[in-house]
């Protein structure tokens, strides 16, 4: 299943379907869940990232319970927006994923998600390193799946085209 850029992908979700963040870390895959409207995304939980059939079951059954129609996944770019060896596997782990679970999905750039979010526990609630290893991992996939929300809203224009291969810049 090819990927598709975000505002394409809002487009042929079927009125009522969700979609679903996606963080692939190397332990964990934080999840958040978009409502009905795709005007707000909301932390879900996580996997234990584990051999790739097994976690595509588990987000098959989670899209199935929750009325899921596409997959958001962050993508992890380099500083200066190049797609690297990081971009690659993410771009292949969700091609796969897709396939798997039959879900339509969108790479999204999810450069410092995962540093916003750390700052964010530590700065504003002083959270423990502990308890926010618990909850970075979705609170980063919402962080994510809202960056696409907001800019595949009909009436803008996204800067970025997710699905191509270099996250849609012009390499050098």
């Amino acid at each position: 299943m090819p990927l598709f850029n975000m505002p394409d992908l809002r487009a042929s979700l079927t009125a009522g379907r969700r979609l679903l963040g996606v963080d692939p870390g190397e332990r964990t895959i934080g999840l958040a869940l978009s409502d009905v409207s795709l005007m707000l995304a909301s932390p879900y939980g996580s996997l234990r990232r584990g051999k790739l059939g097994i976690n595509a079951v588990e987000v098959g059954r989670i899209a199935a319970r929750e009325g899921v129609g596409g997959l958001v996944c962050g993508l992890p770019l380099s500083l200066d927006g190049s797609f690297g060896p990081a971009a690659q596997r993410a771009r292949d782990w969700l091609l796969a994923l897709s396939e798997r679970t039959g879900l339509p999905a969108a790479l999204w750039d999810e450069r410092l998600s995962s540093s916003a979010v750390n700052r964010f526990l530590v700065k504003e609630l002083d959270m423990t390193r502990s308890r926010r290893a618990e909850i970075v991992d979705k609170l980063a996939a919402a962080y994510i799946l809202q960056a696409a929300l907001d800019a595949s809203r009909p009436g803008t224009s996204s800067s970025i085209h997710e699905g191509s291969p270099d996250g849609g810049r012009d390499r050098d």
